[in-house]
């Protein structure tokens, strides 16, 4: 199904009563240090914690009573399992959400705390898909898949349209991409409310599957994966290469130890919490200073579930 203008501005009136519209934050000394003008877009202070919320809560509210009566369904490591309970508490049904066991605790006890069940699978694709497909033969539950659904590329289109509005005259916007939801749902809106915007991405290094798929125009998979960006773990669908092709600018790569640097740098200088998947654009437009030097840069802070066990492995001095 093709996402239309229509279609977006539809999808922010629905959640608009569920969702936050998030602030837009700037910081004098990253821009001075950087010699660019960053504008953070902080889907870290979202319901749930991040922008999953947004297309989570579209594609629950898009259902009919018939589709909603056994409950919903899906395969997440964390932030989109946490859009789905939440989604599923507040309308009253139930949630069965498949989760891989590499999956952060505070991200599991998020989805449990909104009465959601949590099935733990291996962490791997096949296992998640099996473990689902199990799942919804057994209850019935409607499925809505993390990003490959229009309904959920519809809902997280709705966060750079309000970032649009509150800085129209952005040159350039990055977001994380790890299945591509956010990213294709960034192309759109940015296509339709300011058409010109440059989209670009930051993937790690670590997951480097979309910028492969990029390059060849069909749906790769990752010469390896190993990176703390624990939520950019999944490959592209169809869907979301079909509009990342035609619409965005460039993949960026980044390594661990670039995305530690920003990390520590937001924390440092903006005081706010973030979690690692969501610096990944941070560090790509750092990287790639020369680049952006001098634009107005819109960066999507996706979210700040951070598990803080993991604080001394990320930064050593802390113990």
């Amino acid at each position: 199904m093709k996402i239309t203008k229509e279609a977006i501005e539809l999808a922010e009136k629905t959640i608009k009563p569920y969702i936050h519209r998030t602030p837009v934050l700037t910081n004098k000394s990253i821009n001075e240090m950087t010699g660019i003008d960053f504008y953070f877009k902080c889907e870290n202070f979202q319901k749930i914690g991040a922008f999953k919320i947004r297309g989570g809560m579209n594609a629950a509210l898009s259902l009919n009573a018939t589709q909603l009566k056994n409950g919903i369904a899906t395969h997440s490591s964390g932030n989109h399992a946490q859009a789905l309970a939440y989604a599923a508490k507040t309308l009253g049904i139930k949630a069965y959400i498949v989760m891989p066991k590499s999956s952060p605790q505070v991200k599991v006890d998020a989805v449990r705390g909104y009465g959601a069940e949590v099935i733990i699978c291996e962490a791997n694709q096949a296992a998640r898909e099996t473990a689902l497909a199990k799942v919804v033969l057994e209850t019935g539950a409607e499925f809505i898949h993390p990003y490959d659904d229009y309904r959920v590329i519809t809902g997280q289109a709705t966060c750079v349209k309000e970032l649009i509005e509150e800085v129209p005259d952005l040159d350039v916007v990055i977001t994380p991409v790890g299945g591509g939801g956010l990213l294709s749902g960034t192309c759109l809106g940015a296509h339709f409310f300011k058409p010109g915007l440059k989209v670009y991405a930051g993937e790690p290094e670590g997951a480097a599957d979309a910028v492969l798929s990029l390059k060849s125009g069909k749906v790769e998979k990752a010469p390896y994966v190993a990176t703390i960006a624990d939520g950019l773990l999944t490959t592209l669908s169809e869907q979301t290469l079909g509009i990342i092709k035609e619409h965005v600018t460039d993949i960026l790569l980044v390594s661990d130890t670039e995305i530690i640097a920003a990390l520590k740098l937001v924390y440092e200088r903006m005081k706010i919490i973030v979690e690692p998947s969501c610096v990944v654009p941070f560090a790509a437009a750092i990287k790639n200073a020369p680049l952006f030097k001098g634009k107005k840069v819109g960066i999507i802070l996706s979210g700040g579930n951070v598990d803080l066990t993991k604080f001394g492995t990320w930064f050593p001095a802390i113990k």
